[in-house]
């Protein structure tokens, strides 16, 4: 089945921003949103969840996507991550939760909403290239500076 990555992530952004959660989309589908083609099999969120959130979250996504609650809970108490996949498309979306490092925060400052398709109009806030660009030497100097690609 031929998927849509940008319209199955911005169905998540938009739970986000009804409940108020700050995010921004990262990682290759962002990198491709600002002309770096990469192909990818999921989109990467940084949102900051709190467990107030967890339920509406679950709730509102439960009949699009696979979401396992305690995995969402667990995250969100750790700080860690987890993943949903949507069930029509098998498109997987990453979702991390921030650390409150420095990076981080000057990252959510400088995220900016972006039109991500024209025809349906979509919006959703996006990483700068710039920081799409720290965060992948980030990763690179934690993987004891050894990547695939």
């Amino acid at each position: 089945m031929q998927v849509d990555p940008i319209q199955v992530t911005v169905s998540v952004t938009t739970i986000l921003e009804r409940l108020g959660v700050p995010y921004f989309i990262g990682g290759s589908l962002a990198s491709t949103l600002h002309g770096m083609i990469r192909t990818t099999q999921d989109s990467d969120i940084l949102a900051d969840l709190k467990k107030e959130h967890v339920r509406p979250f679950i709730h509102d996504l439960q009949a699009d996507f696979y979401i396992d609650d305690e995995m969402v809970a667990n995250a969100v108490t750790h700080r860690s991550s987890f993943n949903i996949i949507h069930r029509e498309s098998i498109f997987k979306v990453d979702i991390f939760m921030p650390q409150q490092r420095s990076f981080e925060k000057m990252q959510f400052a400088s995220a900016r909403r972006e039109t991500l398709s024209i025809e349906p109009e979509l919006k959703a806030i996006v990483s700068t290239p710039e920081d799409i660009l720290l965060a992948k030497l980030e990763w690179h100097r934690m993987g004891g500076e050894v990547s695939e690609r």
